[in-house]
């Protein structure tokens, strides 16, 4: 316990509501004043609010920093996480859900950052009382993490929630989870991609692990066992099932008919929160770039579409060398490695099948069609020698049996955290 130092025994002072402590600027904690809390052995931390651009930009600029010495980091569009925290503008979560943010600087140094949030839908669907936290990044310093914790932690309190949960970056459908096992190698697409030593911050501060979600890995340049080489050669012989390639000229169209299936196909799962409208057009809009329609599949059942299959080629690959930008030459570089990507690895982000055909011998015909077409395409079109499935829940026994069969291994593994407030 010693190694917490004096911010350990100012514990109680921390979870005091902010009403019963002295008013301070809005861009300073009231804790950050508090000389046995905001004083340590290696320099004064203060904790500032994010509230204006500036903010945003040092809070999103802290991970190229903290990260620059591991191998594995991906360094992500600066566009892209900023449009993840700027608003509804550029993100439709916030129509249904409101966050505040913070930093933690030390000698006016950003050295670490944590967001709360509360969602409504997920209110509403997955728990009264029930507040997430995430985007945590920190050094590794006990002071600093319990400092961010603490606060999210209190502010969640003022929001009248009674359980936290975390980390969600910013929601489930986002980068949910702490990766606790997998750092020896590069996180595919919008897959994330965390420090060690921060499993072990997080658990000190009362956390313990609820979930967790695992990312499987699969080698697809033989052909799957003959099992599913059967089952795939059984699917192509029926006349009632059919797996077609998405039709990006009316993609918008598609993705709202895909994520249609997953809002239904998803709906019993831990932790689940339907997309809206406005996310399912922005996620559509956000996937086009990537979209290539012969790794992409919807599977009819007497002509009905039922069933979805997604693949990305691992994006990564093509932006790991950008740093972060897209400028000056970085988009003229990845518009060029789109044309035709050539990767080693995609990942399947989603899959689904309607709930009126889960348990039935059709839904395992057309999963293992989907997932056939997909191996070759990704083999002959992009070059691929391997396949992520993932994430998958760890109780989730249907598409653990699939990523079985195919002689997949777990080569990842994320933890979302609670704790009662």
């Amino acid at each position: 316990m010693a190694r917490y130092g004096t911010l350990q025994h100012n514990r109680r002072a921390l979870c005091r509501p902010l009403s019963t402590q002295k008013a301070v600027s809005p861009f300073i904690s009231p804790w950050a004043l508090n000389s046995d809390v905001a004083n340590d052995t290696a320099g004064a931390l203060k904790l500032v609010a994010v509230a204006t651009a500036a903010d945003r930009a040092r809070f999103v600029d802290l991970p190229y920093r903290l990260y620059a010495s591991d191998p594995h980091f991906v360094p992500p569009l600066r566009g892209e996480a900023r449009g993840l925290i700027d608003g509804r503008k550029t993100n439709p979560w916030f129509g249904h859900g409101r966050n505040a943010m913070w930093m933690v600087e030390r000698e006016g140094v950003v050295v670490g950052r944590i967001s709360a949030q509360v969602d409504d839908l997920v209110l509403e669907h997955v728990g009264a009382g029930l507040g997430h936290w995430g985007l945590f990044e920190c050094v590794d310093d006990p002071a600093v993490a319990d400092l961010l914790i603490a606060t999210a932690e209190n502010w969640l309190r003022e929001q009248g929630m009674t359980r936290a949960q975390g980390p969600f970056s910013i929601s489930i459908w986002d980068e949910p989870g702490l990766l606790v096992d997998g750092f020896d190698r590069p996180p595919t697409v919008m897959m994330g991609h965390h420090l060690a030593y921060y499993q072990r911050h997080i658990e000190a501060n009362g956390y313990v692990g609820v979930k967790d979600l695992h990312a499987w890995e699969v080698q697809i340049t033989q052909p799957f066992p003959e099992i599913v080489q059967r089952i795939v050669a059984a699917s192509e012989r029926s006349p009632r099932l059919k797996t077609r390639k998405v039709d990006k000229s009316r993609f918008a169209e598609e993705a709202a008919l895909i994520l249609d299936i997953l809002n239904d196909a998803w709906s019993t799962n831990w932790g689940f929160v339907p997309l809206t409208p406005d996310e399912v057009a922005f996620v559509g809009k956000k996937l086009k770039p990537i979209v290539f329609e012969d790794l992409i599949r919807i599977a009819e059942y007497d002509g009905v579409a039922v069933g979805f299959m997604i693949a990305l080629p691992d994006i990564n690959e093509l932006t790991r060398d950008l740093d972060g930008s897209l400028f000056p030459f970085g988009w003229a570089k990845l518009l060029w490695r789109l044309r035709r990507p050539q990767v080693t690895r995609i990942r399947v982000p989603l899959m689904g099948i309607r709930k009126s055909l889960q348990g039935h011998r059709v839904a395992s015909l057309m999963a293992f069609q989907m997932i056939e077409y997909i191996r070759r395409a990704a083999v002959e079109n992009y070059g691929a020698v391997r396949g992520e499935i993932g994430w998958i829940l760890d109780d989730n026994g249907p598409m653990r049996s699939i990523a079985d069969a195919i002689e997949s291994k777990v080569t990842r593994t994320y933890r979302i955290y609670e704790k009662t407030l």
